[in-house]
């Protein structure tokens, strides 16, 4: 989770390489008419995001019956987002990849073939609530390469990784080929 250009896609895709874990990106479950607004510089409402929330969390209950671990990606800025999909079933953990509004944004200006402009991210910030206490999940800074990034989320959410290769190294299995790991954690 977190704002646009916080690195999401690439650190989800570094994960479930290492995991062995599926990986879904939340911006394929937004239906045209999100996507559209968004590039056209309007920030989505709540109630553009409930169905594709819902999607998302309809998603993780799929990989869980299937008996797969997952990652997906999803800015699940608000504490009432990440309630739609910590409902679903297994158990939902958040990785919080955290920077600051000039680190992002300095990002963002550099990215190509992306729909979300950076005239949107004050308003990402704006909506932000950061993990409470409560919530099963974890924030790790993203002012370090991604596989740093990795690094620190593993460590941090107690996960190992499904072989041991060292750090930017590649498993030789594909998320899309893998199946379940031990424990049925969705993060997100």
């Amino acid at each position: 989770m977190g704002v646009a250009g916080s690195g999401k896609t690439t650190v989800a895709h570094l994960l479930g390489e290492r995991l062995g874990w599926v990986v879904a990106e939340a911006d394929e479950f937004h239906p045209a008419s999100n996507v559209a607004k968004m590039a056209a510089g309007h920030p989505l409402t709540d109630e553009d995001r409930w169905p594709w929330l819902a999607a998302i969390a309809a998603w993780i209950g799929e990989q869980d019956a299937a008996g797969r671990s997952s990652v997906v990606t999803c800015s699940a800025l608000k504490r009432a987002y990440r309630d739609v999909l910590a409902a679903a079933p297994g158990r939902v953990r958040f990785l919080h990849l955290a920077g600051s509004p000039e680190l992002i944004g300095d990002r963002m200006t550099h990215r190509t073939g992306h729909f979300m402009p950076t005239t949107l991210l004050p308003s990402q910030f704006a909506t932000l609530e950061p993990l409470e206490p409560d919530e099963d999940g974890v924030t790790v800074p993203v002012s370090v390469s991604p596989n740093s990034v990795v690094d620190a989320a593993l460590v941090a959410l107690g996960l190992q990784p499904s072989g041991s290769h060292p750090s930017g190294e590649q498993p030789s299995s594909t998320p899309s080929e893998s199946t379940a790991a031990p424990e049925q954690t969705k993060e997100s």
